[in-house]
């Protein structure tokens, strides 16, 4: 696996004509050796793969990353990356432009001296879009915590708790399930608050005949899940029912067209076109949807403004579309989905179907 993914980085050197790419993005280290840890350079040419770390990650660097070199650093990570470089006798590194600090850029710039030429920015982001098994694997399962937590907390919720006891519950059962951590701050906002797409949870209780809006995710292995269910605190009334509907008939909507050959901007508008005939698109303000894997948010996304002009096979997408009315509240339905060579399958299994909580 690590393998395949040093021919794609390789293959990266040719397109952009640099003889090493220096690799420091947290995520990306992990991608490109499977070392799970921080303080630490990846140096690869087109023969050698050396990983770059202190005394306290040379032993799990070795069990983690067995494809690569362990170089211990013993004064300073970038002193010992320049040395690394200059000995492998490379004279035009790649790095990574976005991520890399302006003041590390002037330190590294600086070790490496004139024989080295260090001006190339390279973006290694693109080379995860399409998920693997093992990739795959990983995300199945941080979706099934993601599910499990939503069975558990439904009967947990009541009115009079409050929106961060609902955060810490879901958060606690998703440990519980094997989670590492959240995959992004939780999400929970309830009553007026749920017109804010992004209300993460506060000490307002909840209130009877509140929507509650709960958007979160796992993380296992590193690879995130993201999911968000709304649910109606006791009896749901007619507008609450009207708009829930009107939502859930676009995510469905959507799920369907989800597939390889449509671009971001196509399947977006599909979701707008169908809120509109709701009368409800213009309180939709935000993208459809958004990649994930090791990050929360990543390439390609669903957006008037998406860059993605062909979804392929091993891709993962959110389908989130909501409504959101200040003043009255609002709601939002996503799961996670994979591309499939014949459309897309929900990885998200929780059920859709507009969930009165008992009180």
């Amino acid at each position: 696996m690590i393998q395949h993914r040093l021919a794609a980085l390789r293959a990266l050197m040719d397109e952009s004509r640099t003889d090493a790419i220096l690799v420091t993005k947290y995520v990306n280290l992990q991608y490109f050796s499977g070392f799970r840890g921080d303080d630490t350079t990846l140096v690869v040419t087109k023969d050698r793969a050396c990983l770059v770390t202190d005394n306290r990650y040379t032993e799990q660097a070795a069990l983690q990353a067995p494809d690569y070199e362990i170089v211990e650093q013993k004064k300073g990570l970038w002193t010992r990356t320049a040395e690394l470089i200059r000995a492998l006798g490379v004279r035009n590194v790649g790095f990574e432009g976005s991520v890399l600090s302006f003041n590390h850029y002037r330190v590294m710039k600086k070790l490496l001296g004139s024989a080295v030429r260090f001006e190339t920015s390279v973006n290694l982001d693109p080379l995860r879009q399409v998920k693997d098994a093992e990739e795959l694997r990983f995300i199945r399962e941080a979706c099934r915590i993601a599910d499990a937590a939503f069975e558990a907390v439904r009967s947990y919720m009541k009115v009079g708790m409050t929106e961060v006891q609902v955060a810490a519950y879901l958060e606690r059962v998703m440990r519980e399930q094997g989670s590492e951590k959240p995959s992004f701050d939780t999400i929970v906002a309830s009553g007026l608050r749920g017109s804010m797409p992004h209300g993460t949870a506060t000490e307002k209780k909840l209130e009877a005949g509140d929507f509650v809006t709960m958007d979160y995710g796992a993380k296992y292995q590193g690879y995130c899940s993201d999911i968000t269910r709304t649910v109606v605190m006791g009896k749901v009334d007619a507008r609450q029912r009207e708009v829930y509907e009107a939502v859930l008939d676009t995510q469905e909507k959507v799920l369907a067209d989800i597939g390889p050959g449509k671009s971001g901007r196509e399947i977006d508008a599909r979701s707008r076109e169908n809120l509109r005939r709701y009368g409800l698109d213009t309180y939709f303000g935000h993208g459809l949807g958004h990649s994930l894997g090791l990050e929360i948010h990543e390439e390609p996304r669903l957006s008037p403004s998406s860059t993605c002009e062909s979804l392929v096979p091993g891709m993962l997408i959110t389908d989130e579309p909501g409504v959101y009315l200040p003043g009255w509240g609002g709601l939002r339905i996503e799961d996670t989905v994979l591309v499939t060579a014949t459309g897309s399958e929900r990885l998200t299994k929780s059920q859709k179907n507009l969930i009165e909580i008992p009180q």
